[in-house]
């Protein structure tokens, strides 16, 4: 039986200086290039960060190396890249509350109860709260919260993070009282009352009167997160949302040395960030790429904030609302063209999808290579689909299709839901996908994502044949949305995202071949290796 924790210890030093020479020989491997043609082959030569040679065993003897590694038949892919995710609010929700899992909002006020306990004094913030996973399927509200904790500060958000449930300390805090509106957003009442309940941008308040992380915590933050994904084979993150201050602090990481990940950092839409960033332009290093702006058209299905063209079928007379303003949608389409910044806009709803290709198609008449984004395209209606291409991809979560189907049904109602999660016809119309996972949204692992997007199903492998399976990509096609794909929707299939001469030495060793394996045993898979820039940052301990 192969064993992962010997792979590294078959390094020999070579000392013939007859060859040319490299840092690092890996072969005897199954080396999944994702190449144009998709090529496999067994070995593959590293110097100075960069791969110098791909091919077959003879380059053992084309080559000298400081180290070669056997690699006794594992398979190797491009370094994984999620495409969207909230890797810097990851990190903070490691000294956070986890609330995911939680069966029942008694379980919820059970683990305040233990963080409060175990934290005297320190604000309750945290997530992962999902009322759809409860027998009462209904918002939770703030009483049990101002009975038990009147001198806490209590604010934990739902788990797409597009509701806040808070307790009467922080509204106060935030100056929210029933009388509130906010464009947007919603203070949700029941009986003209508060409940404690935030939707969208309604939540901006509170996070604005909440104490705000030291850049202690904030850098703990950023090696936590970035430990959890290089354990799960990823290289790269796109954050989909950050600030200026957030950017830098990154980047000043990255300049140290201490922080190895590489970031697609995508700008948070504020005027602050905007003015800042479109006249100095985008700014590109060996680690972090600004070049795009993410922009929020609309909420979450699951909190029933995605803007629908008509009313969800489980809450007439509510279609949801739109986060951005249409108009501005538009005119931010316009300046970011000329200022030759990517659009990513989030786009749940059929109505928000609809408004924000239309915005895009209206925009881009000039560039012929945008490649504008679509976060999540989640409800697309068959007349809006043509709108995607060369020009405006899809960026989506398979795992958000699985995570949702058992409520989703009702939320959209039978007709509706057939354009829903379409990750396939969205590929057919678009030519690429980028795939992510959303976390902490959900699970940060790309196994999962690669699960999710070929077999359709939880892990318990329901429902039977798949959720709407006929959206399901291929093996090949889930591979290229994690790596080759997803490295072309950041303007980087040059540098990487695939195993080529030229490209960053960006690799993840896996102890079984998911192209192979039955797909059901995929997300069981362990990590044995991630490689950045051909050094490793993550190893397997057994």
């Amino acid at each position: 039986m192969k064993q992962a924790f010997l792979l590294f210890l078959s390094s020999i030093l070579l000392l013939s200086c007859s060859s040319p020479e490299a840092d690092l020989i890996i072969h005897n491997a199954v080396v999944y290039t994702v190449n144009e043609d998709f090529e496999k082959v067994t070995a593959v030569v590293v110097k100075n960060g960069k791969f110098i040679a791909v091919g077959g065993e003879d380059l053992i003897e084309l080559y000298s190396a400081k180290s070669i590694v056997d690699l006794n038949g594992f398979p190797i892919y491009p370094g994984f890249i999620d495409a969207h995710c909230h890797f810097y609010n990851f990190g903070l929700l490691q000294q956070q509350l986890d609330l995911s899992g939680t069966k029942s909002f008694e379980e919820v006020i059970q683990r305040i109860t233990g963080y409060v306990e175990s934290n005297p004094g320190v604000p309750v913030l945290g997530q992962g709260w999902d009322q759809n996973t409860w027998e009462i399927k209904e918002y939770p509200t703030k009483e049990i919260l101002d009975q038990r904790f009147p001198n806490e500060l209590i604010a934990v958000k739902r788990v797409d993070g597009h509701a806040l449930l808070v307790n009467q300390k922080v509204l106060d805090l935030a100056g929210i009282d029933s009388s509130t509106e906010v464009d947007g957003g919603v203070v949700v009442l029941v009986d003209g009352a508060l409940t404690g309940v935030l939707i969208d941008n309604a939540m901006d308040s509170v996070y604005q009167a909440l104490p705000k992380p030291t850049i202690k915590q904030q850098e703990e933050a950023l090696l936590a997160a970035q430990k959890i994904c290089f354990q799960n084979g990823l290289t790269t993150v796109d954050d989909a949302g950050l600030d200026k201050e957030q950017l830098e602090l990154i980047e000043s990481m990255q300049k140290r040395n201490i922080l190895d990940i590489r970031v697609y950092g995508m700008i948070s839409n504020t005027p602050e960030n905007l003015e800042y960033y479109l006249d100095k332009g985008p700014i590109k290093t060996e680690r972090l790429n600004i070049r795009s702006v993410k922009v929020y058209a609309d909420g979450a299905l699951g909190s029933r904030g995605a803007a629908l063209k008509k009313d969800y079928s489980d809450e007439k007379g509510n279609r949801g609302s739109f986060v951005t303003p249409v108009e501005e949608i538009e005119a931010l389409a316009f300046i970011l063209t000329k200022k030759g910044f990517q659009m990513n806009t989030h786009a749940i709803g059929d109505a928000a999808n609809h408004e924000v290709l239309n915005a895009y198609k209206k925009a881009l008449t000039i560039d012929p290579d945008p490649r504008w984004r679509v976060e999540h395209a989640q409800v697309v209606s068959e007349i809006d689909r043509e709108f995607f291409g060369s020009k405006i991809l899809p960026s989506i979560q398979p795992t958000h299709a699985t995570s949702d189907m058992f409520w989703a049904d009702e939320r959209l109602g039978e007709g509706r839901i057939k354009n829903a999660y379409a990750y396939k016809t969205l590929l057919d119309w678009s030519g690429r996908v980028a795939l992510g996972t959303d976390f902490p949204v959900e699970h940060v692992s790309p196994l999962k994502t690669f699960y999710a997007s070929v077999a359709r199903t939880t892990e318990k492998q329901l429902p039977l044949g798949g959720f709407q399976i006929e959206d399901g990509l291929t093996r090949t096609e889930a591979l290229k949305g994690m790596t080759i794909w997803a490295a072309y929707a950041n303007f980087e299939e040059e540098i990487k995202g695939s195993i080529e001469v030229g490209k960053m030495a960006d690799m993840v060793i896996l102890k079984e071949d998911i192209m192979e394996i039955d797909i059901n045993t995929v997300t069981n898979i362990d990590v044995v290796a991630t490689i950045v820039d051909g050094v490793i940052v993550y190893r397997a301990s057994k």
